[in-house]
């Protein structure tokens, strides 16, 4: 009983963690995969393991939530994953703190636009996704400003985007940071997809969500799960990070994150 609640405890093999919303602000289903917090880890020779989950699920949109690239562990990873996927899904990255902390940002960067993906900095993205019009937002993580000297405040972003806002639109925001949640409110988007908070590292399922989150601190109120304030809903994602870590997780597998959003009619 001992060794199989140890092995509960730490087991860090991925999962695939669903999430489902129903909405009749869309007329088709939208199936998007929230990939955050990879920190360059290792997923099978050359992320075979990733990408066949992503595969098995065929996702409509891939979007990656910052930390995708760690500031200690090469990009090698994250090229693997990027060749694999950037050409057969329409793919989005927001920046992560880590990214920043490497000192390497700018070939970062080049990295995912040199493979396709949309970098979203401030800006919004209209795009039509079964036979339906979507808004695609993204902020770049707040580190930026402290690192780079040319960042722009996360609120600055925000109200850029609202500014191109389209109201007939489902309107989707992604963000490195959770705890910025009640900024987030405060400009109507309808999901918001977040992770940084790699769960709480530890947890004790049923009991308590998360112990201890960057930014957020002990017993994190956004540590990982589904939020709902108004008519807005967050998604927090428990991320991919296994060897990057310092701390084992502990009862807190690492998650590639899938979210349907579903027309109220066809339930």
């Amino acid at each position: 009983m001992v060794i199989l609640l140890f092995a509960a405890a730490f087991d860090v093999r991925l999962k695939v963690k669903r999430y489902e919303i129903m909405t009749d602000r869309v007329t088709n289903p939208l199936k998007i995969a929230l990939i955050t917090d990879l920190h360059g880890c290792r997923y099978g020779k050359e992320e075979k393991r990733l990408i066949r989950a992503i595969d098995n699920q065929q996702p409509d949109i891939i979007l990656l939530g910052g930390d995708i690239c760690d500031d200690v562990i090469p990009d090698d990873n994250v090229e693997y994953l990027l060749r694999e996927i950037a050409g057969r899904y329409p793919c989005y990255y927001v920046t992560g703190n880590h990214e920043y902390w490497s000192g390497r940002i700018d070939d970062m960067m080049e990295m995912f636009r040199s493979y396709g993906v949309t970098v979203l900095n401030g800006s919004v993205d209209k795009i039509t996704i079964n036979e339906q019009r979507i808004m695609v937002c993204g902020v770049t993580d707040p580190d930026a400003v402290l690192y780079t000297g040319d960042g722009v405040e996360t609120k600055t972003q925000l109200e850029h985007i609202r500014s191109e806002a389209d109201r007939n639109s489902y309107r989707l925001l992604l963000s490195h940071r959770p705890e910025l949640f009640g900024l987030y409110l405060q400009y109507d988007f309808d999901l918001v997809l977040a992770g940084h908070a790699h769960g709480g590292q530890w947890r004790l399922p049923g009991f308590i969500n998360g112990v201890f989150a960057p930014d957020q601190g002990w017993f994190p109120k956004y540590a990982g799960g589904i939020y709902v304030a108004g008519d807005t809903a967050m998604i927090v994602s428990r991320g991919l990070a296994r060897e990057s870590t310092k701390v084992p997780r502990i009862f807190n597998r690492p998650e590639l994150v899938i979210v349907t959003i579903t027309p109220c009619e066809n339930k």
